[in-house]
This record gives C-alpha cells, structure tokens and sequence, in this order.
C-alpha cells in the first residue's frame, strides 16, 4: 500500500485500486463505498456470530461479501468451514449461524446448496479432480482460494489454505523441474481455468432448469464479476513468476522451496480480487488506459446494482434486472446499458491480456489459453 504523507497526521494508506485511480486520473467512487459497505457488514456479522466458531472451525463469508463489492440485496454466501475431527455440533452450530443470519434480514444463499451449511477440509484437499470432485466441491475450494473473508477465527482457514496450496504446488512436477522461461504452477491454474469453464457451462444449466428466471441478472454477473474471479486467480498464479525478484526465483525454485512459495500465493490469493488486479497492472504504465476502462467499466456495474432509485415499474434496477423475462431483453434499457458495460469490460480484458507486448499477454496465451 503506497502512504500518502499529510504532516504530522497519521499517513493514509492507500490501496492498489485508490493509486491506479489516481494515476489514471479516475475516481472508482462506486468501487470505494462497496468496499465499505462490505467492511461494515463483515464487522456486524462478527458482532452477531462472535461466539460460534472454534479453534476447528471458521466462519468464511464469499461472494460480494468477501471481494469488497457489497450492494444493498447482495446475498450473504457463507459456510462453516471445519478442520478437525467431526463433531456432530457443527451441524447445531450452523443452524444457529443460520438463524442469526435470518435474524440479521439475510436470505438463505443459493439454492444450489454450496452454501449456507458445512465445508470439511479434508474435502476440499485430497478430491482436487476425478469423480468425487464435485462442483459444488470444486466451487468451495476455487472460491476459498479467490474470494473468501473470515468472520472471527481464522485457524481452520488457514490451515485449509495452506494445506490446499501445498498439494497444488508440491504436486506440480513442471514447476519445479520445467525448463521454460516462466514458472507458474499449472495445477492451480488448471484448475482456476476448469472453474471459469464450469461456471459458464452451469449457467446454461441453470438457464434450462429454471426456465431462464433470472437470465438477466445472472448473465451480466457472469460477464463482470465472474470473469474478475477467474482473472484474479489467473494473475494470482502468474504472480508465481512476475511477482518474485531474481533473488527469490533462485531461492524458490532452485532449491525446490515449496513452503515460501504457498507463503507467497496466500498472501497474494489474501488480497480482494479487485486490488489483487490493481497492483499487478500498476507496474505496466502501457497498460494503465484499457485498465481504467476496466475498472471503470467495473464500477459502473456496481452503481447499478446499488441504485436504490425506483424505476418506473417500482423496481431498483437490480430487482428489474432479476426479474426481466427472457422475452424483454432486446428492448430493455437498463439490461442494454449492462450489455453494453460487460462488453467495454470485454474489451478492456482483451486489450490487457491478449493484445499487449507484455509478460502479462504471453503468459495468458501460454498458460492460459493453451
């Protein structure tokens, strides 16, 4: 974080989002009172469920809850993430987070059932691939990796991480012993780029299933924040590489040093995925107009979801977005506008990591194309 110095005052730190707005010349305003609004709300729920988690278990929050992107009708995605031995309490424990939560005026999170209920670690990492590997099982640990936020204790979460990266990376036989010119560890990434494809394959699932209620809503989430996960995971492992100096290349790799290496990739899968984007592009002035079309793009997207202005119709235009028949798409205004934005976002991403003369470009052809 650069300080921002201001006399004898305490500095103010700023984040990687705040500095790449100024050196763009933008104000993310929309970007900045999500976040808070998420740091507010994180700090509630601390308040409301402080007694229920243990040295076994965390309480992690997902979604726009855990990425600093809260609007007003965000959803709570949540679950109690256990690391020890089973206990039937834990199943008491997250009916109670349950009704605190309801008590709070939170709905229960998606009816897919991936949240709102239990996670074992011992799930989440020995059943990387194959048949038991599910996708509600692959969701939990991609999304534990990019998006998650602790509510109180943080042992279980830790260990978990840590134990989920290390298999990623002592596993990784190419990192270690490959001879190309970049390190990044293609297990993890493997797998971040099967959780992008699942998700846009499951939303053409879900469209059947639910006879496209919802299509709106879920397209353009799809289109911005659910492509932000996978490009924040993506950059993540590329930080394997473009994020170590010299010195800890040849420490890291030479001497197959897998311990500071999960070190690194969870301080940096630490950060909220929008900062985690911010800081790397930083170092490519090149790159600093298509990112501030990104992350405008960005923050217009969360000014729609946080309008609570009525429409016409009576609905924010969150609500109408979620409720718009398939039928009404073409001719309506607010889901064109979103349309529109998801495609400038698009375009900004192509420009970034497909078009550029830079590292950034090459490793995303390389490794995360083919």
């Amino acid at each position: 974080m650069e300080q921002l110095d201001i006399g004898y005052a305490t500095p103010v730190v700023k984040s990687p989002v705040e500095i790449l707005a100024a050196k763009v010349g933008q104000n993310w305003s929309h970007l900045a009172a999500a976040q808070e609004r998420a740091i507010k709300e994180r700090q509630r729920l601390r308040s409301a469920l402080e007694d229920l988690d243990g040295a076994d278990s965390s309480i992690v929050v997902f979604g726009s809850l855990g990425r600093d992107e809260f609007t007003p009708g965000s959803d709570v995605d949540w679950t109690l993430l256990v690391d020890g031995i089973a206990d039937p309490a834990h199943f008491d424990t997250a009916l109670e987070i349950r009704r605190r939560l309801k008590d709070l005026g939170h709905a229960p999170p998606g009816r897919e059932g991936v949240f709102g209920n239990l996670a074992f670690s011992h799930n989440l990492i020995h059943q990387i691939g194959g048949e038991d590997d599910s996708n509600s099982n692959t969701t939990r640990r991609i999304l534990l990796l990019v998006e998650s936020q602790v509510i109180g204790r943080r042992d279980a979460h830790k260990r978990t991480l840590h134990n989920i990266l290390h298999r990623y990376l002592s596993e990784d036989r190419g990192l270690w012993y490959g001879s190309g010119d970049f390190r990044v560890p293609r297990f993890l990434l493997n797998d971040i780029v099967r959780y992008w494809r699942a998700m846009a394959v499951d939303f053409a699932y879900k469209q059947r299933t639910r006879g496209n209620e919802g299509f709106a809503l879920r397209n353009i989430k799809l289109r911005i924040s659910r492509k932000l996960i996978f490009i924040s995971g993506m950059l993540a492992c590329f930080s394997c590489h473009l994020g170590l100096t010299p010195g800890e290349k040849n420490l890291f790799y030479g001497t197959k040093a897998v311990q500071p290496l999960v070190d690194h990739l969870q301080k940096t899968l630490g950060q909220p995925p929008l900062q985690l984007i911010a800081r790397a592009l930083l170092n490519y002035e090149e790159l600093w107009q298509p990112a501030s079309v990104l992350f405008g793009a960005y923050d217009r997207f969360i000014e729609i979801l946080a309008d609570e202005s009525l429409l016409p119709n009576g609905k924010t235009p969150r609500k109408h977005l979620d409720e718009l028949s398939f039928e009404e798409l073409d001719g309506d205004s607010v889901f064109q506008e979103a349309r529109e934005l998801s495609h400038r976002f698009r375009d900004a991403v192509h420009d970034i990591f497909l078009k550029s003369e830079t590292d950034l470009s090459r490793l995303t052809i390389e490794y995360g194309v083919f």
